[in-house]
């Protein structure tokens, strides 16, 4: 997942925990249309609202952002 943009790993993720977009905006409280927006890249992603999301995928901050 390397090349990917941090929205297309976080659709990656998502899929890979059986997730839908629903789902995970509801559990990470973010509303849909930004959850949607994230993944497509069109929006800027706040270091809180990613570790919401990586928290409720299980997965590290790091490994979210591939720092």
């Amino acid at each position: 997942m390397e090349s990917m943009q941090l929205g297309q790993r976080i659709r990656a993720f998502r899929k890979l925990k059986g997730f839908t977009q629903q789902e995970l905006a509801h559990q990470t409280g973010i509303s849909l249309a930004i959850l949607g927006a994230i993944e497509r890249g069109n929006r800027h992603v706040e270091d809180q609202i990613l570790i919401k999301i990586s928290d409720c995928l299980g997965i590290s901050l790091q490994e979210l952002k591939l720092e």
